[in-house]
């Protein structure tokens, strides 16, 4: 007999929020189970914090219901208060209390006695490295250590989901990572249901096993880190990710036409423009082609001509931007380590059609 299919800890389903009749949150409906990490991504000002707030109770809805384990916790009618939703919280600012020690912040909210608070406390200490801070105020402690303790804190009641608001910002970039996996391994042990709120796409591919893309109120793409990568929706979600190149061309017989070879451009009608997308690092530069050099595989296409407008270091690559022959366009590609060729220096740049992204033109700028 086949097994009941999982239900999520968290269900949305067609929130809509309005603001003076203007919607900043339309239509948006995800799931989260048991476990999972799923981020809210996108630029800011496109509903993820409004969407975070609704389903913790501190902001109602116009429209839509919010469902945990199979359970109607609120709609346009009925509404469970936030206390009683068995959310978690945590935001960029900690929000831990001055005036209270370390222990006694962690303890905040907790039912039971003495005893049973103080072992919840210090277990969580424990586990965020901290039960040597316990009798510690906040002002004495590190950005990083105070983030640890509003850790520790929004999961001593044993939430059933936690919601997290740009949780990380405050942190220099170094420290961040150490805290982010910290904080990834104790949710996953915890076995919450996660929803982060970022605008930067490298914290939710670091850290979510689902992404869900949002632009101006709605989620426009849904899926595994990798799919969203590797098959976005749209040129502004390549964007998104990375820096992008665009070459823009003409469709007849569904390919177009570059300087680099052919493109497919399978259900594009004929005589429409298209724009060929290509990230910086899956451009491949050849320095002695020029028609002499062996032939491309059928992947990198046909070699084109530019020379160098300028070239930086940035660490762990090089950034270089050459202008191209065919249309005086400038197109950037990285190459790993150190490669700094000086301005006018001719390159020749192939791009693998596997790696481009074909989209209908816009008319917005590259």
């Amino acid at each position: 007999m086949p097994s009941a299919p999982a239900v999520p800890r968290l269900e949305i389903r067609d929130l809509v929020r309005r603001f003076d009749g203007q919607a900043v949150v339309e239509h948006v409906s995800l799931s989260v189970m048991p476990g999972q990490v799923t981020c809210l991504l996108g630029p800011s000002g496109c509903g993820k914090s409004t969407t975070l707030r609704m389903i913790a109770g501190v902001e109602m809805q116009d429209e839509g219901e919010i469902w945990v384990d199979g359970n109607l916790i609120c709609d346009t009618v009925f509404r469970v208060p936030p206390e009683r939703r068995g959310i978690g919280l945590m935001f960029q600012d900690f929000a831990l209390f001055p005036h209270l020690s370390v222990a006694e912040n962690v303890a905040f909210g907790l039912k039971g006695s003495r005893a049973q608070k103080r072992a919840r406390v210090v277990e969580l200490l424990e586990r965020v490295e901290l039960l040597r801070f316990i009798d510690a105020y906040p002002h004495s402690l590190s950005g990083g250590e105070q983030q640890r303790v509003a850790l520790a804190r929004a999961l001593a009641p044993q939430p059933r989901i936690m919601l997290m608001d740009e949780p990380f910002s405050g942190l220099d970039n170094r420290l961040r990572d150490d805290i982010r996996d910290q904080t990834l391994e104790i949710l996953k042990q915890e076995d919450a249901a996660v929803l982060l709120v970022t605008h930067e796409p490298d914290e939710a591919m670091r850290m979510a096993d689902e992404i869900a893309l949002m632009r101006a109120g709605r989620i426009v793409q849904q899926g595994a880190p990798y799919n969203i990568y590797n098959a976005p929706l749209d040129r502004q979600a390549v964007a998104f990710f990375s820096d992008i190149n665009v070459i823009r061309g003409r469709v007849q017989g569904a390919l177009t036409d570059t300087p680099f070879g052919q493109f497919l451009a399978p259900g594009v009608p004929d005589g429409a423009e298209v724009e060929i997308v290509i990230r910086p690092q899956h451009i491949k530069i050849d320095l002695d082609r020029g028609g002499r050099g062996p032939s491309p595989t059928p992947q990198d296409g046909v070699a084109a001509r530019g020379e160098v407008v300028r070239a930086r270091f940035m660490g762990s690559e090089s950034l270089v931007e050459i202008r191209m022959d065919f249309d005086g366009s400038i197109l950037k590609a990285t190459v790993p380590n150190v490669f700094l060729p000086g301005p006018g220096k001719p390159l020749w740049l192939m791009i693998r059609r596997d790696r481009c992204f074909v989209f209908p033109a816009t008319d917005t700028a590259p």
